[in-house]
């Protein structure tokens, strides 16, 4: 909604959005106080999926961007990181990994974010058709993020075994999922942002 909806469409989506991160409120187990509308979490789940699907498409893409369009996507990310509360989100790809290293000595593995990633990455309730496929996705997206998160996410055994395989796997995925989906013309498939 926020990148292809009409502006009112996106606006629902954001105040939707702001409604359920309100309520979203506790304490972690080691008593740490946290709340989803907190600015500096939500700049940090900005950052974290801004790279993640910059470096994705990078990889997997029909048409990787050039420095000038990576830079053009994280200004593009950072107009709609706006709305929901992050006060000041990177807007080039430079200031997207200098976010990104400012949260690093935060960032920690729990056991609730390990079972989180085992259940996410162990294809839950899918069609048997479908696991083999979604086993190579998953393997793709964990082999995307930096050494030092892969090491500290523990995936689950199928993950692990795939790994090597992930590139080509994930590449042979994305052509299969372009070639069954219809093809948009180049010029709609990678509009120009408003703001360039």
């Amino acid at each position: 909604m926020t990148t292809f909806g009409t502006a009112e469409d996106a606006e629902r989506a954001v105040l939707r959005v702001r409604h359920v991160h309100e309520s979203v409120v506790g304490t972690t187990p080691d008593s740490v106080a946290y709340r989803a509308s907190d600015p500096h979490l939500l700049a940090w789940v900005h950052a974290a999926e801004a790279y993640c699907f910059l470096k994705a498409h990078q990889r997997y893409g029909q048409y990787p961007l050039d420095p000038a369009g990576q830079d053009g996507y994280v200004a593009d990310m950072a107009r709609v990181a706006r709305r929901p509360g992050v006060e000041r989100p990177p807007e080039s790809r430079a200031e997207l990994m200098v976010c990104l290293a400012g949260y690093r000595a935060e960032l920690r593995s729990t056991p609730e974010s390990r079972a989180t990633a085992r259940y996410l990455l162990a294809s839950p309730a899918l069609p048997k058709i479908a696991l083999l496929p979604y086993a190579f996705l998953a393997a793709a997206a964990v082999e995307l993020l930096p050494p030092w998160a892969r090491i500290s996410l523990e995936p689950p055994l199928t993950t692990r075994l795939l790994l090597p395989t992930a590139r080509g796997g994930g590449r042979t995925l994305t052509a299969a999922i372009r070639w069954a989906t219809p093809d948009l013309p180049r010029e709609e498939a990678l509009p120009a942002s408003p703001s360039r």
